[in-house]
């Protein structure tokens, strides 16, 4: 059967504006508070420490930033403060998610540490507990990990932090993918000791950019507000003591994130929809949906993927730009149907590239939970793909189109043409 493409195109997942985040934005501007201050910034700051549950939240340009902040507060409260042009983690290690955007991990590195990535455990595509003890053995010394949520589903945080409670090891949570899930009853983004969120125009609620760094520790907040906006000290003129840094949130964006916020709990539920529809029609096809255990988490649902059964899959082989498949009968693979869909107007994306993967960190430590990986410096260790859980979800997942504005019917035929790349 011939599928002729959308007319409109159908995105992964685009911002979803519902018409009272012009209110507050064209309020700023008529009372011209257009800066880095303002009631819609307060705001914002209050409405997501309801939601989340947590003290303190600071509003910043994006979840970058924030993370840079929360990764340099954990790393004075660790190391103490710098000399002026040294970071808080000059010379020190951290572990690491292994799949996630470079995001999660480039401040460690604006901060003078190296990353030791760790491995991706099956059951929920995040940060593999068992390997993160290994990991331990390997580097006893290193007191902080930057932990993500693959796709809006919490990883096993209560074994995270056990494992890091017995190694005095600090943790960042990044939450930019997960606002709105929950684990174990408790909202992601209050599960670390810093914790973190993003409004970018592709998350579940956007503010078009913008993050927020969220904490219990009120001293630690200040300090953040302070260094976002270049440290300045309480003087009449420019007086700075310490680095700072260009960070804080503007009251328009800020409206934007005031006015998504009340339909947080609308956009989980439409984005749950797309997920069980996907898992209803691709049922009877040789793939697995990004799983969850439903007895411990409620993810946001922020993205739907698939992952190939290794027995149907075809040959299919990457390079770092490119990527080769051999169409095979009853086989497919991510780079045949992520062109299927593309040839209709819809947009999926390859599962994020693991981080041990990318040329920028190759180098760097990488542990599985059979302690095989990348060990000590640059000490290779012989690994096969099948130790490598990162790699294989990699070689084998996609994310589906997963915008909440979707049809029912838009998404009927991109599920056809997903049973066409395996007949």
């Amino acid at each position: 059967m011939e599928i002729k493409p959308f007319e409109n195109k159908v995105w992964l997942s685009s911002p979803t504006m519902h018409g009272s985040e012009k209110k507050w934005v064209d309020e700023a501007i008529q009372t011209n508070w257009v800066s880095t201050v303002g009631e819609n910034i307060n705001e914002a700051e209050r409405l997501i420490c309801k939601k989340v549950g947590c003290k303190n939240a600071v509003a910043l340009s994006s979840g970058t930033a924030a993370l840079h902040l929360a990764i340099k507060l954990a790393g004075e409260r660790l190391y103490g403060k710098p000399y002026v042009g040294h970071g808080t983690l000059e010379g020190q290690r951290v572990f690491a998610s292994d799949i996630t955007f470079d995001a999660t991990v480039n401040p460690i590195g604006y901060e003078g540490g190296e990353t030791v990535f760790i491995d991706t455990e099956y059951e929920t595509w995040n940060m593999d507990p068992i390997a993160l003890e290994k990991a331990f053995e390997i580097y006893p010394d290193i007191r902080l990990v930057v932990v993500a949520h693959l796709y809006g589903t919490p990883g096993k945080m209560d074994e995270i932090r056990a494992v890091c409670d017995k190694h005095h090891a600090l943790i960042i949570e990044d939450a930019a993918e997960s606002l709105g899930a929950s684990y174990r009853g408790r909202q992601t983004g209050i599960l670390g000791d810093y914790n973190v969120v993003s409004f970018n125009g592709n998350k579940i609620i956007t503010g078009s950019s913008g993050g927020m760094l969220l904490t219990e520790d009120g001293e630690a907040a200040k300090k953040a507000r302070k260094w976002s906006t270049q440290s300045r000290e309480n003087a009449a003129w420019y007086q700075h003591e310490e680095m700072g840094y260009n960070y804080r949130m503007s009251n328009i964006i800020a409206g934007v994130v005031r006015g998504q916020v009340p339909y947080l709990e609308e956009h989980i539920a439409q984005k749950k929809e797309i997920y069980k529809r996907y898992k209803e029609g691709l049922k009877d096809l040789p793939i697995k949906m990004n799983p969850y255990n439903e007895e411990d988490s409620e993810p946001n649902f922020w993205l739907s993927c698939m992952i190939v059964d290794k027995n149907a899959m075809c040959k299919q082989v990457r390079g770092e730009q490119d990527a080769l498949y051999f169409s095979e009968p009853g086989k497919s693979c991510p780079t045949e149907i992520l062109e299927a869909i593309a040839a209709i107007n819809a947009e999926g994306r390859p599962i994020w590239k693991p981080m041990h993967m990318q040329p920028i960190y190759r180098m760097n430590g990488f542990i599985t939970r059979n302690g095989t990986g990348r060990g000590r410096s640059d000490a290779y260790i012989d690994r096969d793909i099948m130790d490598d859980v990162g790699m294989d979800i990699f070689h084998r997942g996609l994310c589906l189109p997963s915008d909440n504005k979707m049809t029912p019917e838009q998404q009927d035929i991109i599920i056809e043409v997903i049973h066409q790349c395996f007949n």
